[in-house]
């Protein structure tokens, strides 16, 4: 089971990732919807391991160590970050993915069988810019599922490449719910599908936590917030006001880094840090 709490990350003005708090069990596929494609993809980093949070926890079957959240995960065409590089082949693709697993497993990994094998002889030799969105998201899925420890799928902005959510949809319910294997498995999407009833998280859904509140304990909203917030001023001014000149100075936070989890055509994990804010 994968579980967040509160998970943020700062980034350099505003926040990279709000507050957003959500659970996923092996057999479900959660949708987690947010307009903002720099969010969506801090959520899917820190949530498979490949990005350190600021605030909060993340935790995979009730344990928050990191390294075994990034050994059970996978990250799916995550765009600037391991999504395919538009010059590659299917068939070049395939080879440098394989490549990753682990040496145990990557002796019988071998592109060709592997191609022949899932059944993607048939695009082998295309570039892969030219892949439909569904045979794309086919190809991807199966290249993260070719590591035979990766229990969870985290699969950023699916719908990125089409309105039409059948090009997406379907193949995550089937990872999700494949018997033989049972995934967790998380898409964060712009928005949710209008006929979706299943799993769903906002990112930020946790922000509420950093409203003002009352003496009562009721939350403070509207124009309440904002002469909450002025008066909270008023009442940090000092009586002279050139008796601190700390007041004048400005702060601005950094901006987080994330640490990428394949090579090859994919950003080098140890060369390149990813600042998602921009």
């Amino acid at each position: 089971m994968l579980s967040a709490r509160q998970l943020s990350v700062k980034g350099r003005r505003d926040p990279l990732l709000p507050p957003t708090t959500l659970s996923v069990e092996r057999g479900q596929l959660l949708l987690v919807a947010g307009d903002r494609q720099d969010q969506r993809t801090a959520l899917a980093l820190a949530l498979s391991g490949r990005m350190k949070s600021t605030g909060g926890s993340v935790a995979w079957d009730g344990q928050q160590r990191t390294r075994q959240l990034r050994l059970a995960s996978a990250l799916v065409d995550s765009p600037g970050v391991n999504e395919p590089e538009e010059h590659l082949s299917v068939r070049d693709l395939v080879t440098e993915d394989l490549a990753l697993v682990p040496r145990r497993y990557r002796g019988a990994l071998l592109s060709g069988p592997w191609l022949k094998v899932n059944r993607f002889e048939d695009i082998a030799g295309l570039w892969t810019e030219q892949l439909d969105p569904a045979r794309r998201l086919e190809l991807l899925t199966a290249l993260a599922l070719a590591n035979p420890h990766t229990d969870l799928l985290v699969v950023d902005s699916p719908d990125r490449h089409s309105a039409d959510n059948a090009a997406w949809l379907p193949r995550l319910l089937e990872l999700a719910s494949d018997a033989g294997r049972p995934l967790a498995v998380v898409a964060t999407v712009r928005a949710l599908p209008p006929s979706w009833d299943g799993p769903s998280a906002v990112v930020g859904n946790d922000a509420v936590a950093n409203v003002p509140v009352t003496e009562t304990g009721e939350p403070i909203d509207g124009g309440q917030a904002a002469r909450h917030e002025a008066a909270s001023r008023d009442d940090a001014l000092p009586e002279h006001p050139d008796e601190d000149e700390a007041l004048n100075v400005g702060t601005r936070g950094h901006g987080s880094r994330a640490t990428p989890a394949h090579t090859g055509q994919h950003v080098r994990t140890d060369e390149l840090e990813t600042e998602v804010a921009k």
